[in-house]
């Protein structure tokens, strides 16, 4: 088997500031990992596997720093939920009917869908372990796919006064250390691991403390909602996590839309990352993307799909949204003030940066991917840039970010292997639809019943 892959003559936007673009650039992959990356290389290697770049946009594939994959077998059930809705709608709802098959279900289509839309690494946000067997299902959804995946274990989710309402459950221990050492044993493989905490405001300090003592005990990152809505904006999460003595680089806080100054600078300076998921926040009232809050105190935010309940589940959505609502802040706030914006107003390729790079800082995976440098691994994404909706092409990185779309997602490599090609997955789609379905039949017939019982 040929374990050498070749993109010849397209049009490669690296992320790496010292590669730059190359208009037509060639990138050599062997044994999944980035060896080169410049122009003329198809000279010199003559026996690799060729994929014709020819008219193609070549750009790392996007990271997603924040999803409930779980939740992919009630896609759209929540419309025009609001944040408070969500907890009703959904957690309180759906999310006790969860069985284990239909967390494999959702998280093996979910991860499908993903790639399909060239998200090639994925923060799984998996609060769903109801029992012992959920997190074992969500991991083989994930681990079938293909997909670079950080698994980020959660609460179970059987009651929201329970679970939401100052908690006195903790995330088990056993249960975490149990995942740990059976699946995700190192940190350098495709699968990774995190803790997905409720945090302060929906649970008690010692549960807050117990959860973040114990993915530090075990190496694991932890990532936890934070200052977003009605009622949790106004919990301070972040002083309160201060005064617990918690803060620290191993936490991403996902939303962070209403942040006192004071708490920027504290996540600034303990070295935290952020998620933003822009059309989350802006439609369901988490609040405005903080993206110029976080680049103002020296941060660099990703994106994030958050829930498919309610929005798209593709980074194209979520950059176009995160580039409309922080500019339609700014442009307004100038208006009101009769003052010119300012030369920090968001652009295309930081938008991009927020799709890649940073996702993989964030993920705490950037010294192996998002960015198309020699010594990574080979996650890429090849656009078709002939198409009717992108071509004709002045901008490739506006390209990319404002006019394509998940249909234009020619390829998609994920540590090396083809998952996509030629505008197809190479998965048993099917399969996975089919699998998905039935959770959605049983979910939906099972919340009817209990409705029906309850009235």
């Amino acid at each position: 088997m040929n374990t050498r892959l070749l993109l010849r003559n397209g049009h490669v936007i690296s992320m790496d500031p010292q590669i730059g673009d190359l208009p037509h650039g060639d990138l050599l992959i062997e044994d999944g990992t980035i060896v080169a990356v410049g122009a003329g290389l198809a000279a010199e290697v003559t026996d690799a596997d060729v994929i014709d770049a020819t008219g193609r946009i070549v750009v790392p594939g996007f990271v997603d720093t924040h999803r409930h994959t779980w939740e992919t077998a009630i896609r759209t059930c929540a419309p025009d939920a609001t944040l408070d809705d969500y907890f009703v709608e959904v957690l309180d709802s759906f999310a006790p009917l969860y069985r284990p098959d239909d967390v494999y279900a959702s998280n093996l289509a979910g991860s499908l869908e993903c790639l399909n839309a060239g998200i090639t690494t994925l923060v799984d946000w998996s609060h769903i372990n109801n029992t012992s067997q959920h997190p074992d299902a969500a991991i083989a959804g994930l681990r079938e796919s293909g997909i670079r995946a950080q698994y980020a274990y959660g609460s179970a989710n059987t009651s929201l006064a329970t679970y939401w309402f100052n908690s006195a459950e903790v995330i088990p221990g056993d249960d975490v250390r149990r995942v740990r050492d059976t699946y995700v044993p190192g940190d350098d493989g495709l699968l990774t691991m995190a803790l997905a905490t409720r945090g302060p405001g929906f649970c008690q300090d010692e549960v807050v403390q117990a959860e973040w003592n114990l993915a530090r005990e075990l190496g694991i990152p932890i990532t936890v909602h934070v200052g977003m809505g009605r009622l949790a904006g106004r919990f301070a999460m972040v002083e309160q996590l201060d005064r617990l003595g918690l803060l620290g680089p191993d936490t991403t806080y996902v939303h962070c839309c209403y942040f006192s100054d004071h708490e920027w600078r504290r996540v600034a300076d303990t070295g935290g990352t952020v998620s933003i998921a822009a059309q989350v926040e802006l439609q369901m009232g988490h609040g405005w993307p903080p993206i110029a809050k976080s680049y103002q105190f020296g941060l660099r935010p990703s994106l994030s799909i958050d829930v498919v309940t309610t929005v798209p589940g593709d980074m194209f959505t979520q950059m176009r949204a995160a580039f409309a609502g922080d500019r339609a802040r700014i442009n307004a706030t100038s208006w009101e003030a009769d003052t010119t914006v300012p030369e920090t107003m968001l652009t295309a390729r930081r938008v991009l940066e927020m799709a890649t790079i940073n996702g993989a800082h964030v993920a705490g995976l950037e010294d192996r991917t998002g960015s198309l440098t020699p010594g990574k691994r080979a996650d890429v994404v090849l656009i078709d840039a002939t198409a009717l909706n992108v071509a004709p092409v002045i901008d490739p990185v506006a390209a990319v970010v404002l006019a394509a779309d998940v249909s234009n997602v020619e390829t998609v490599i994920v540590d090396g292997i083809v998952r996509k090609r030629d505008g197809r997955l190479l998965a048993d789609t099917v399969r996975a639809r089919e699998l998905v379905e039935g959770a959605r039949d049983h979910l939906v017939t099972e919340l009817a019943k209990r409705k029906a019982d309850a009235a």
